[in-house]
């Protein structure tokens, strides 16, 4: 998977997309991935590993003296009903009889395991061990298991005002500070601390920049990653305020932009929920989310160059109704063609394009649009809008005559 994301992005460097002074600037951030599972709770553990326990048991042909199939789902809502009306004693006497009921079919199924061969021990066995784990832990633990079939899940808090944990696993990202490539994406299991994440991000980044022969030599992070030095990286963060120079002031500016980055990623390209199995399952899903990113984002820069080039994508078109010597300005965005305005034709022409038939028409660069649209003679093409547009010149003129008939 690290190998398609290189790919990625050595088609955006051969299409001069970016070239290697932006990719040797990066911004570093962490996020975290979620797993699939549901919000852990001790009695929905506890009342899941009893489930587990028992399936084991009927599929191998194992006889229990007791499954608990009618007083383990009423304990459950027991509890989170006493949950919901804060009557905490009775909740807690309600999960110590839960994992009185487990610990019970825990020592029934360990001592009947030499009934079974030892491939089938060696499986149940692993999952006595999971729930071993859910009897014995306490809220105060460390180290705790949020889910029976994914015990690489981790609860981690980033402070967060509408959500306090998450539970899943830390992700590392690195953009280019310009133009938003994702140049390094990768898992961090254990939940280490921010600061400690920022060598090995960088360690792939330079991985994955080599068939270009670039290397990150500025790496902008926020105060996370206060105090970290990185051989041959200049870090860059608001702590060092004192020491900073003015392009580098400019360069720490751009660090949030890898928020909207991490948001696509987690909105558009499934980085917010990893269905994948276990810690190797959430490394690919990172790289797979970051190359689907970037597949993207060469998408957008292609259909831009062919707005450029001159295929149609945006064209410029007299208007029949003006005779000030205006074009209309139409173009393409996400997937919808749209009409943007007027742009004045006294401009001087820098491409040249043509229309669906072939004709040629004047056309300035994109970039150039917004600055060259004739806004007085622009008018707004919705009803409401055009009543809105005419109240407000209405009222502007009003308060000239006002204004004049004062003075």
């Amino acid at each position: 998977m690290e190998e398609l994301l290189a790919h990625t992005i050595n088609a955006a460097h051969a299409m001069q997309a970016v070239d290697a002074r932006e990719l040797s600037r990066v911004i570093v951030d962490t996020t975290v991935q979620e797993k699939a599972i549901a919000y852990p709770t001790d009695s929905r553990l506890l009342e899941v590993a009893r489930k587990k326990l028992v399936l084991l048991a009927k599929r191998h042909s194992i006889g229990l003296r007791q499954s608990y199939a009618r007083q383990g789902p009423a304990l459950s809502r027991k509890a989170g009903r006493y949950a919901h009306a804060r009557q905490f004693k009775r909740m807690r006497r309600v999960l110590r009889r839960q994992r009185t009921v487990l610990e019970r079919l825990m020592r029934d199924i360990q001592r009947k395991l030499d009934q079974v061969n030892t491939g089938v021990r060696e499986r149940i066995v692993v999952w006595l061990e999971r729930a071993q784990r859910l009897y014995t832990q306490r809220p105060k633990d460390k180290q705790k298991l949020y889910a029976l079939h994914a015990p690489e899940v981790e609860c981690i808090g980033k402070g967060k005002a509408r959500q306090a944990y998450e539970f899943g696993v830390k992700v590392g990202i690195a953009v280019t500070a310009c133009k938003g490539l994702v140049v390094g994406a990768r898992s961090f299991p254990g939940n280490p601390y921010d600061g400690d994440t920022l060598a090995e991000q960088l360690e792939q980044t330079r991985g994955l920049l080599q068939d270009v022969s670039v290397e990150p030599t500025v790496a902008i992070v926020d105060l996370g990653d206060r105090g970290r030095e990185v051989d041959g990286v200049q870090v860059l963060h608001r702590g060092k305020a004192k020491t900073l120079t003015r392009r580098q002031w400019r360069w720490i500016k751009r660090r949030q932009a890898v928020e909207p980055v991490i948001g696509h990623l987690k909105d558009d390209c499934r980085l917010r929920r990893c269905r994948l199995k276990g810690a190797q399952g959430d490394a690919l899903h990172v790289l797979g989310c970051a190359a689907g990113y970037n597949l993207r984002w060469l998408l957008r820069w292609i259909a831009f160059l062919r707005a450029w080039a001159g295929d149609g994508m945006v064209i410029l078109e007299r208007r029949a109704a003006v005779t000030d010597g205006t074009w209309r300005l139409k173009g393409i965005f996400q997937g919808r063609r749209i009409r943007q305005g007027l742009v004045t034709a006294t401009a001087s022409p820098l491409l040249r394009m043509r229309t669906p038939d072939s004709r040629p028409l004047k056309q300035l660069p994109l970039r150039r649009f917004r600055h060259r649209l004739d806004r007085r003679s622009w008018t707004p093409e919705f009803p409401g809008v055009q009543r809105r547009h005419r109240a407000r010149v209405e009222a502007g003129a009003a308060v000239g005559e006002s204004k004049a008939s004062r003075h």
